[in-house]
């Protein structure tokens, strides 16, 4: 079966709205981290753009993390919403609470910035701690919209791999959460590790979902 996106017509009003909305929302939240480097050159104190840059370097690392933090969440929160075909009021409430965990990551990231070099496992615990509310919230959207029917029943066999990657994600984030008290280079990897996995959802659940599939067609023999 081909899991490729489904024509917008094919989507009820309620679903498109809420993609829409929340579109915007992470517009807004990605717009907020530029704030963050607007106020490094107010601080510039006389100093030239090259030394500003070189001095605040950790501003625009912190930046670059907290874009694509969004930017794969905005990847995931639209590819799971091509499946979902209605909504509920209860749905609504679960997504408006990925949104508010989008709005925050721009507080993170700026606690990395500022304190990367002073407070570096706080400074970066406190940042992966919000990449565990991220996971709690996609993977509380994706059972949700599972378990109540919100998709197609042709596609529930494939959703449900869909869903697994995100509970599998939770204990991964709980593992690197951990694992920032102890050091600082190990955590960053596991996030790199995370981005690469997550910037292509749909590749990463076809493995999963082929792989559930053939372990059922050998246990039926």
């Amino acid at each position: 079966m081909s899991h490729t996106k489904q024509p917008a017509e094919k989507k009820s009003k309620e679903t498109l709205r809420v993609e829409t909305f929340s579109d915007g929302v992470f517009a807004i939240a990605i717009t907020l981290l530029v704030l963050e480097l607007i106020q490094v050159l107010h601080s510039s104190n006389g100093e030239g753009v090259l030394q500003i840059c070189l001095h605040h370097w950790q501003s625009f690392f912190a930046f670059a993390i907290g874009f694509i933090t969004i930017l794969v969440c905005w990847i995931n929160h639209h590819i799971g919403l091509e499946y979902i075909k209605r909504t509920d009021t209860n749905f609504l409430w679960v997504n408006g609470f990925l949104l508010f965990v989008i709005t925050l990551t721009p507080f993170p990231t700026a606690v990395l910035a500022e304190y990367l070099q002073k407070e570096s496992k706080t400074a970066l615990a406190i940042f992966g701690f919000n990449y565990i509310l991220i996971s709690i919230a996609a993977y509380g959207i994706c059972m949700y919209a599972y378990h109540h029917h919100l998709i197609e029943e042709e596609e529930r066999e494939y959703y449900y791999s869909y869903k697994l990657i995100y509970r599998y994600a939770l204990f991964y984030n709980m593992i690197a959460f951990a694992l920032c008290f102890v050091s600082v280079i190990i955590p960053i990897i596991l996030y790199i590790i995370l981005f690469v996995f997550f910037a292509a959802p749909k590749t990463f659940a076809s493995r999963l979902h082929r792989i559930r599939m053939a372990r059922k067609k050998l246990n039926n023999k």
